[in-house]
């Protein structure tokens, strides 16, 4: 949903084409991302895949109206729950909003923690067609042997996209061998380089990890606390569970288990802020790789003025 144009001045001279902001989960992004936009007279763009689905609020932390200050923010609620997420039709929606606020002489301001949805949107990036027999196979395969078994056979054929896939991560394992039995390829020689298709910024947001573990315990007890249990009930009813990405997003795929009776409640709870703790890992380890990017201390006590200040002498430097 694109929120109505805003009041805010145009991007001034200097000011570079495009600015994203990328981190682990809790560090701050998204009001980092409305500060720079503010100052920029810019707009936001999302790239955290689940926030692009409808009604997955509270649980993705998805900004509020008031919370987006008046900034138009893009790419949110664009999908249903029964959609699978397509990291290439991603990339067709983002550079269409891009390429629509260059045009009009706006700073479009990437944020979010899906590494690549980011990498998608900015750099070079073509990705490989779909077989449906292939995959269908591949699914069965799944379904029969488990994604150990995949993730083995994916490790005889391309070792090092399987040393980038958990074992346990059985979708993104039956696409890199679906990736590798339909191009000929290994799946790795389809991930993005570092070759730029906007003129971009990059700035990373890092909170030391025993900051990053409290404030990810705090968020998900404040997600609790807002109703996340109520969230997923009302879009279980019209197909969470059946949705074969959003079903797995952290907090939802906890609170499912506990609604089907694998777990109490206080077990999805725990096992949320576990899973996301280690989310939050693997994010820091993707951005890590890219030399790109200009990593900021992030705001404590809650005053972001200083991280705004270096964020934009950083933007403005590059401009």
């Amino acid at each position: 949903m694109t929120s109505p144009e805003s009041s805010s001045p145009a991007t001034p001279p200097g000011a570079p084409r495009v600015v994203a902001v990328v981190g682990a989960t809790a560090a701050g992004k998204s009001d980092l991302a409305v500060d720079i936009a503010r100052e920029l007279g810019g707009e936001v763009i999302n790239t955290d895949s689940m926030q692009l689905y409808r009604g997955m609020d509270i649980g993705t932390a998805k900004l509020t109206v008031e919370e987006r200050r008046g900034i138009p923010h893009h790419l949110l609620d664009v999908w249903d729950v029964t959609e699978t997420a397509s990291a290439a039709e991603y990339q067709r929606l983002a550079r269409e909003v891009i390429d629509r606020l260059l045009a009009a002489g706006r700073t479009p301001v990437l944020v979010g923690g899906s590494g690549l949805y980011v990498r998608s949107a900015i750099d070079v990036m073509e990705f490989p067609g779909t077989d449906p027999q292939v995959r269908a196979r591949l699914e069965a395969e799944l379904e029969q042997q488990g994604s150990g078994a995949l993730h083995a056979r994916l490790a005889a054929l391309d070792p090092a996209a399987a040393m980038a896939i958990l074992p346990g991560n059985g979708r993104r394992i039956v696409r890199a061998l679906e990736v590798v039995e339909i191009t000929g390829r290994p799946f790795t020689a389809t991930l993005p380089g570092n070759t730029a298709a906007y003129d971009t910024v990059q700035l990373g947001v890092a909170v030391p990890r025993p900051e990053l573990d409290a404030r990810i315990a705090a968020r998900v007890l404040r997600m609790w606390a807002a109703g996340l249990p109520d969230e997923v009930r009302a879009l279980e009813r019209v197909g969470l569970r059946e949705g074969r990405t959003a079903s797995r997003a952290l907090g939802y795929q906890q609170v499912l288990s506990w609604f089907a009776g694998e777990c109490d409640e206080a077990e999805a709870r725990a096992e949320t802020i576990r899973a996301t703790r280690r989310f939050a890992r693997r994010q820091e380890s993707w951005f890590r790789r890219d030399p790109r990017i200009h990593w900021l201390p992030a705001a404590s006590d809650g005053d972001r003025s200083d991280l705004l200040k270096r964020s934009l002498e950083l933007i403005r430097a590059a401009g």
